[in-house]
């Protein structure tokens, strides 16, 4: 069998991918009959001034992290562990708020109102362990804000902030949602194959805004995950592959691995698209409210 027949799990991210590249793609990379570089022009064409790409210029789609640890994070492996598994001891009564809503804001002055997750909401999402391991305990929470890069640039979100024992800073965590996604306007490739596939996520977007770590997947028996790139005016297009591909018996298993890729400009507003899905997908550990 090919070495990436990979298990049926793979199929649940496929609704959930983002990407970006490496080298732009050879002219005969193929899938089933379609040119894998000019599918990433395709899609780069059909979000040009569409109502989606209108959309997304207008949302709050964040690039980074929703969590920022505090200064010296993690003083010992029992705190790194502990912060892994999510395991977290509450010792502080969670604040309510009267805010419903609260602000991102840009540093272009743009600013936009969404819901405000509440402290206790914020806290279930950072720790969700549970188990008699090591915990980090809690012992105050108060909301306040942190910044996030966006794909509209750096924003200041509201954020709840937890003060952790033995740390002087808190741990934060951003309290508002990203924007629902819109709808594509090109659908996704019918089926995966070795020459083009999803990716897992982004990972990070570094401060010159060019280099970025994205985690792509591959089988047990290959030479691992390659990560292609198209840049265009308003978008940049990643298709994702697998690398030495061979016939024969080969365990069925699925493996994760992370690629850094430099873009030939920085991302700035442009949108990060996945050639396989023909859509933007958010990055790991921010989930979008998907499109109706």
């Amino acid at each position: 069998m090919r070495s990436v027949k990979l298990l049926v799990t793979l199929a649940l991210v496929a609704a959930a991918v983002v990407g970006c590249g490496g080298q732009k793609a050879p002219a005969d990379n193929r899938v089933r009959g379609v040119d894998t570089a000019e599918r990433a022009r395709r899609v780069a064409e059909a979000w040009e001034g569409s109502e989606a790409a209108r959309v997304w210029s207008r949302g709050y789609y964040p690039l980074g992290d929703a969590v920022q640890l505090p200064d010296g994070a993690f003083h010992n492996d029992a705190d790194k562990r502990a912060y892994a598994t999510q395991n977290f001891t509450l010792q502080a009564l969670l604040p309510d708020t009267a805010k419903k809503q609260a602000k991102v804001r840009w540093r272009d002055g743009d600013s936009l109102t969404l819901p405000l997750a509440s402290a206790r909401e914020t806290y279930d999402k950072v720790a969700r362990g549970g188990n008699p391991g090591p915990a980090l305990t809690v012992t105050a929470a108060r909301l306040g804000e942190m910044t996030v890069p966006t794909s509209r640039g750096t924003a200041t979100v509201p954020a709840w902030l937890f003060t952790v024992k033995g740390y002087d800073t808190p741990l934060k965590r951003v309290a508002v949602t990203p924007s629902e996604l819109p709808r594509s306007p090109i659908g996704a490739i019918a089926e995966r194959t070795d020459e083009l596939m999803p990716l897992v996520g982004l990972d990070t977007v570094a401060r010159d805004g060019r280099t970025l770590t994205v985690r792509a997947e591959h089988g047990g028996c290959d030479d691992g995950p390659a990560v292609d790139v198209f840049e265009a005016e308003g978008s940049v297009v990643f298709s994702a592959s697998i690398r030495g591909t061979a016939d024969g018996p080969c365990t069925s298993e699925s493996r994760v691995e992370k690629l850094t890729v430099k873009l030939r400009r920085p991302v700035a507003d442009r949108i990060l698209l996945d050639a396989f899905t023909g859509r933007p997908v958010p990055p790991r550990q921010q989930s979008a409210r998907p499109a109706r």
